[in-house]
């Protein structure tokens, strides 16, 4: 063999490695109620994962709240801040990116939000979802060409996030079914003020196992629908509490 082949061969080992290194990764989700792991599945939906893991190193996530629960449905993240007072503040984002979706959104998995009308619309905010979400109604395998699911957390892992979806929700101008600790009904009704006690902040995500083989045992469920038949019929709230978040936000800018 020649030395070029060789080279040739080496550099091939080499890049087949990287890319096995990069097959799975695992975050842990630090939340002011409690950690949680989320095992991401880098080769079924690589450019959603790639996506993530761009927020997770860029820190972007870091101090973000969960600004939606909707119980028995989901609880949603990764787009607001509280900085002192309402209304939240939205992170910085990437551009949209193209949709991915090849599993389905059965409970303890999760997925990316989007823009209602536009299936290639993902950028930062994500969701977990707290049931089996598939074919139910609304059913997010189907609904805006299906709803992207990127990665899974253990049964152990969900006590944390059924913890955060258990707690009391309340609306104020610009965000609804905002997941509150220590405020109480009178306390809306009063108008006191919330403080980020009250919040259930995501106080950092980060990469805690790259190997290649920490998705071997979860075996994720295919998404069986097909999104492409179906058109845009309906977000069932994930997507339109984004687009209502985005009108809130071009609203404060005029």
């Amino acid at each position: 063999m020649s030395k070029f082949k060789l080279v040739g061969a080496a550099m091939a080992a080499t890049l087949l490695l990287a890319s096995q290194q990069a097959l799975a990764t695992i975050v842990q989700v630090k939340t002011s109620l409690g950690d949680f792991e989320v095992n991401l599945f880098d080769e079924i939906t690589p450019v959603t994962v790639q996506n993530f893991l761009t927020y997770v190193n860029s820190g972007r996530y870091n101090n973000t709240v969960i600004h939606r629960s909707v119980p028995g449905f989901i609880i949603q993240g990764g787009g607001f801040r509280f900085i002192e007072q309402l209304p939240l503040t939205p992170i910085q984002t990437n551009a949209p990116i193209i949709n991915e979706p090849k599993l389905s959104n059965v409970r303890a998995t999760i997925a990316m939000a989007k823009v209602p009308g536009n299936p290639n619309s993902a950028t930062s905010q994500w969701f977990i979802n707290l049931a089996d979400n598939s074919a139910g109604s609304p059913k997010l395998d189907i609904v805006e060409g299906a709803y992207t699911v990127f990665g899974q957390i253990s049964a152990a892992d969900m006590e944390v996030v059924m913890a955060i979806a258990g707690l009391p929700t309340y609306n104020f101008n610009g965000v609804q079914n905002l997941p509150l600790r220590g405020y109480t009904a009178d306390d809306r009704t009063n108008n006191v003020p919330l403080t980020s006690a009250n919040m259930v902040t995501v106080e950092s995500i980060i990469v805690v196992d790259a190997r290649a083989n920490t998705a071997a045992g979860l075996n994720p469920k295919p998404n069986t629908l097909r999104p492409e038949e179906t058109g845009s019929s309906g977000s069932g709230g994930v997507g339109l509490l984004l687009l209502t978040s985005l009108i809130w936000w071009r609203r404060r800018q005029h």
